[in-house]
């Protein structure tokens, strides 16, 4: 039996774009901007559970555990994108995000209509990737009712793991079970039922706070900067960490380039060889003993 969706918000027909088809582009573009804003409070109006999953995350990572999403379409590429994107922001191991999409690889460059409703998949999938207690899996359902991801958030919690539905429907529309409910009331789409606009835009801000602000909390950023960086890949991340040791140590260009070629590349390596005046081997222990923080590193004593 099919299961009529029309009370999920995500579905349901904006009064505004009744005559979208037939409206001038200007009113139609400013109509599109005014609804993208609601993705934005949205997402404000959650802040406190994104919090919580930011923390679960961070302490996931502390502990050797992986932040997971997964998702269908436009939700599991909106994962697979935030899990693509850590590793060259914060120089992360590629397996600590983990993105997981219905239909595997190829659905991300094409639309598989067919692969959502297959729960099991969604169990299986989990089982590929040997989750663990230590692992937060981030289920993403636009509209909330997705099998692929109720299917993924049971076996996750069967299995221990903390979980987060991340959905942009209200909560007494979920019947999955979880830890943390994000649910961003981003309202009927301009286009109906096109999840890509404003329910997309409104994940994709979440994603990049929840993984952001975790990678913040395990000493990869200081102040705000991405110091934890590996500089020798091309000009434009050298050119930027050379910057950065300049904007925080106070040397010169050219100093702050020999500096960085003597650790490797490594940004946080090298402002605190220079903090300390140390060699690369006693940064590194230095930054071990801080957890992996600058900021700790650079206020700890000179070691006896």
């Amino acid at each position: 039996m099919v299961h009529d969706r029309s009370h999920i918000e995500t579905e349901k027909r904006h009064p505004a774009s009744a005559h979208l088809d037939d409206m001038p582009v200007r009113d139609a573009v400013l109509l599109m901007n005014r609804e993208d804003q609601r993705a934005v409070t949205a997402v404000s109006k959650q802040a406190d559970a994104i919090a919580q999953a930011v923390e679960m995350a961070a302490e996931a990572f502390r502990t050797g555990g992986r932040l997971i999403y997964v998702g269908a379409g436009t939700s599991g590429r909106m994962g697979f994108l935030d899990a693509a994107e850590c590793p060259p922001t914060f120089s992360s191991d590629p397996g600590m995000v983990v993105g997981i999409i219905a239909g595997g690889i190829e659905a991300i460059q094409r639309s598989l209509e067919n692969v959502e409703d297959d729960a099991l998949a969604g169990n299986r999938a989990l089982r590929d990737i040997h989750l663990t207690a230590a692992d937060v899996l981030v289920g993403i359902a636009a509209g909330g009712t997705t099998p692929f991801v109720h299917g993924a958030i049971a076996e996750a919690r069967s299995c221990g793991a903390k979980t987060v539905f991340l959905t942009c429907t209200r909560r007494e529309h979920i019947t999955a079970q979880a830890d943390v409910f994000i649910c961003l009331e981003t309202g009927p789409e301009v286009l109906t039922g096109s999840t890509r606009l404003k329910a997309g835009t409104a994940t994709k801000l979440v994603l990049n706070t929840i993984s952001t602000l975790a990678m913040t909390r395990i000493g990869k950023v200081y102040g705000n900067i991405m110091v934890d960086l590996d500089c020798l890949k091309n000009q434009k991340l050298l050119d930027r960490g050379i910057r950065i040791i300049v904007q925080i140590t106070g040397v010169n260009r050219i100093e702050a380039q020999n500096l960085l070629q003597r650790a490797g590349g490594k940004v946080k390596r090298a402002i605190v060889m220079q903090h300390h005046q140390c060699d690369a081997a006693t940064a590194d222990d230095r930054l071990r003993q801080a957890g992996g923080s600058l900021r700790k590193a650079m206020a700890s004593e000179e070691q006896s």
